[in-house]
Formats: C-alpha cells, sequence, structure tokens
C-alpha cells in the first residue's frame, strides 16, 4: 500500500510539471497520464518495481513529448532545482509569439489604464493629496485585472470561473471608491497596502484555472510568486538605470525631463512590468525556477544571523520596539520575506529527500522569526493596553497573531519531520491550507477596518 502511494505521489509530481508547462491543454495532459500509467503498469508486470517503472516509463514517454522528455531528464539526474540547464528545443515559437503579443498587449493597456485619470479628468493635478490618495487605493485595480486577464485566457478559465474571478475586483473597485475615506487617513493606508494582497490572491484563482482546492495548484502559484518576484525586482532595477540615464542624457542639452520620468515613465513602467514579469515567468520558466532555490539557500541564512543577532542584541540591552506605523509595516514585512522563503524552500524541495542540513536551518530560521514575532506582539499588547486601541496597532496584532500561528505549527511540523516521526508532506498542505487565512484578513482590512474605526 505504500509502495502504490509512492507511485501515485510521483505521478502527482509529474502531472503538475507537466501541467505548469506552456502550450499544454488539460486534455493533453489527461493523454500523456493515461499513456505514462500504461507504460507503468505493463513494466511493473514485466518484474520491474514502481520506481523504476516510473523513471522507465517517463523515459519512453519523453521519447514522444518534449516536456516528457525535459522532465525524464531533470528527474532521471535529479537537477530539476540545479541554476544550470539546458535550453527548451521543443517549444511552439507560434504559441511563444501569440502569447508574447497578448501579454505586450495587456502590459500596454494597464499603462494606459494608470494614467486615463490624468487624460480625462480636468484638474487632476498629480501632487495633490486627492490625487495621491486615489492612486493609493486604486492602483492595484489598473494593473492586476490585466495580469488576471492574462492568466484566464491562457490558462483557458471556464466562463463560470471568469465571473466569479471579477467579483473581487468590482467589490474591491467598490469599496475602495465609495466608502467615505479622510484623506491620508490611517484606514485609508491600510486599505490601499492590504488591497494589493486580497486581489493577488484574486490572480491565483485565474493562474490555477479556478482549482483552488488543489493543494499542488496553490503551490504553483507560490512558486509562481516568488519567480515573478525576482523578475520584477530585475525589471525595476534595470528600470530605474533607464530613468537615471534618460534625465542624464536630457539635462546633457537643456532640456528638464524630470516631469516625464516621474509622471509618465515610472507609473507606465510600474504598472507594465507586472504583467511583462509575469508573461516572462510562463515563457522562461525553466530558466527562473532554478535561480530562486538557489536564491533562497543563500538569503536563509543571511536572515537567519539576522533574526538570531536582532534578538539576542534585544535580550542583552533590554531595549523594546518602536510601535509605531512605519515600524509595524516594517516588522511585518520582515516576517512575510521570512515566510516567503520557507514556501518557496518547500516548493523547491525533493519531498523524497531525507532530513538535511538545511532542514534544520530552515527550522532555526522559523524559530528566529516566532521570536522575533513575539517581540512585536508583546510591544504591540503593551501599547494597546497603554493607549487603547487604533487602526494600526489593530492590524500589526492581527498580523502577527496570524503569522504566529503559522510559523509556530510551521515549527511543529519541522520538528516532526526532522525527527523521523512524520513525512514532509504534512507541512506543504499546511501552508498551502493556511493561503486563504491571508486573503481573509486582508479583505476585513480593506472592508471592516475603515468602518469600525470611523474611516480614522
Amino acid at each position: 500500500m505504500e509502495t502504490k502511494q509512492t507511485l501515485e505521489e510521483r505521478i502527482r509530481e509529474w502531472r503538475n510539471y507537466v501541467t505548469r508547462r506552456k502550450a499544454v491543454k488539460p486534455i493533453d495532459v489527461e493523454e500523456l497520464e493515461d499513456q505514462l500509467r500504461t507504460q507503468v503498469e505493463a513494466l511493473g508486470e514485466a518484474g520491474l518495481d514502481d520506481d523504476e517503472a516510473f523513471l522507465v516509463a517517463v523515459k519512453r514517454l519523453g521519447d514522444l513529448d518534449s516536456i516528457s522528455r525535459e522532465f525524464a531528464r531533470e528527474y532521471s539526474e535529479r537537477l530539476w532545482k540545479q541554476l544550470v540547464v539546458l535550453p527548451d528545443l521543443g517549444d511552439s515559437s507560434s504559441e511563444m509569439k501569440r502569447e508574447a503579443v497578448v501579454a505586450i498587449a495587456l502590459a500596454i493597456a494597464a499603462a494606459v489604464a494608470i494614467k486615463l485619470p490624468v487624460l480625462f479628468i480636468r484638474d487632476f493635478n498629480f501632487d495633490s493629496q486627492f490625487t495621491v490618495s486615489f492612486y493609493a487605493r486604486n492602483f492595484s485595480l489598473f494593473i492586476l485585472p490585466f495580469l488576471a486577464g492574462f492568466f484566464a485566457w491562457k490558462r483557458g478559465l471556464d466562463q463560470v470561473g471568469r465571473y466569479w474571478l471579477a467579483v473581487p475586483f468590482i467589490v474591491a473597485a467598490l469599496v475602495v471608491n465609495t466608502l467615505p475615506f479622510k484623506l491620508g487617513g490611517h484606514t485609508e493606508v491600510l486599505a490601499a497596502i492590504h488591497l494589493p494582497i486580497a486581489l493577488w490572491l484574486a490572480v491565483g484563482f485565474a493562474y490555477i484555472a479556478g482549482h483552488w482546492n488543489d493543494h499542488n495548484q496553490r503551490m504553483n502559484f507560490v512558486r509562481f510568486s516568488g519567480e515573478w518576484f525576482i523578475y520584477y525586482t530585475l525589471i525595476a532595477l534595470g528600470g530605474g538605470v533607464l530613468m537615471v540615464f534618460t534625465s542624464f542624457i536630457f539635462d546633457a542639452i537643456g532640456i528638464r525631463v524630470e516631469i516625464f520620468v516621474n509622471e509618465w515613465m515610472l507609473p507606465c513602467g510600474v504598472a507594465g512590468g507586472v504583467i511583462i514579469s509575469a508573461w516572462l515567468v510562463e515563457a522562461k520558466q525553466s530558466i527562473i525556477e532554478n535561480m530562486a532555490p538557489v536564491l533562497t539557500r543563500l538569503f536563509t541564512p543571511l536572515f537567519t544571523v539576522l533574526l538570531l543577532a536582532f534578538f539576542v542584541t534585544v535580550i542583552w540591552t533590554g531595549s523594546g520596539i518602536n510601535v509605531e506605523r512605519e515600524v509595524l509595516i516594517g516588522f511585518d514585512l520582515l516576517l512575510v520575506f521570512v515566510l516567503g522563503l520557507l514556501l518557496y524552500s518547500i516548493s523547491a524541495r525533493d519531498h523524497q529527500a531525507p532530513p538535511g542540513l538545511f532542514d534544520k536551518l530552515q527550522l532555526l530560521l522559523v524559530i528566529c522569526a516566532l521570536l522575533v514575532d513575539t517581540l512585536a506582539l508583546w510591544a504591540i499588547a503593551a501599547r494597546i493596553s497603554e493607549f487603547g486601541f487604533s487602526p494600526n496597532k489593530v492590524t500589526a496584532l492581527g498580523e502577527n497573531i496570524i503569522l504566529f500561528v503559522n510559523l509556530g505549527w510551521s515549527a511543529v511540523l519541522y520538528t516532526r519531520f526532522l525527527t523521523g516521526r512524520a513525512s514532509f508532506a504534512p507541512l506543504e498542505r499546511w501552508q498551502m491550507s493556511y493561503l486563504p487565512v491571508y486573503a481573509v484578513w486582508a479583505w476585513i482590512v480593506v472592508i471592516v477596518f475603515p468602518i469600525i474605526f470611523n474611516y480614522q
């Protein structure tokens, strides 16, 4: 019975891998899986065990399909998550061109959308408080619908799924533009920060073609999010250099272009870059999905040392955390980044491999994050006890509790895995099951908090 479960896990891993490849439709995956199972059954009857039968069947199937051939090479050599990969030779150039055209068109549409208020509304002063507040609340609504549309088109999301996909964007647009926020108020800032989080998970619904109950599909979206972040960061760095040199060379001939750079080049580049980064992840997946685990292994020990040093310093000096809005946001971002490292290391790990040194380091990182989170919770609770509730403190309290629960149970599951009392699978299932909690909390902050705190 155990061998059969192992075989099913490997077939499921192969299926997830094939599903993530471009130009592969669900009906093609079904046909390939049927062929794979037939080959495995025949090889098993010939005397091979499940592990041997699976590997041979995938290699044989690789002779018929370039995607399976790539998987066979990477599975057999255990190079799925290494930095050096061979180029894809079986990609359909026409399909790639079509995706490129759609992605570029949507990127241009997002760039145009973000400038429409300025173009069609008179007296829309870019430097006014109203304009800043308007864009802060609506920024994600100018961009993420186009990204969701790209994946809905690419993944073949059905009509019902598209209706469901539109709901969160419509609700978000109504909420942030009809509630009487005070310009620059705390609840407005919190809504502006949390709305992209809520809508990003709506994009995930399109990415996995509506199969939100499938934990493996959720993990695919987590992988995509990490890969997208890397590409977008690289594009942002390149875009920053481009803007600097644009200003420099025009200044050299006495022409000031700062207004164009700041009010046109920057926002349009930010908007279009979101779509282009997503398309690059899809088009160059075999490269970036091998880069991300390497970066994870690089930054995990660095952040472990950082958090450990911080905790020791706090204990040594007796210093408390300054509970200001910017500080709370910074600590939450730090803990979210640590959680991101944990999620991506889980997605990149070979589930069949025994516990290793990096797993122990990962557990140490989670424990350090828990200690820092405990300090933050203590400081927030003390501040609330002294000065009462406020939107920022309650939001920070809720988010730190949510992170504490996630990290705490992750530490328990990691300990069970390292001590041989459980497999690695429960840890992955826990992380994927917990994702909706963040979406629910983000929506609460966006919709409920402004009402509770009277739009402060």
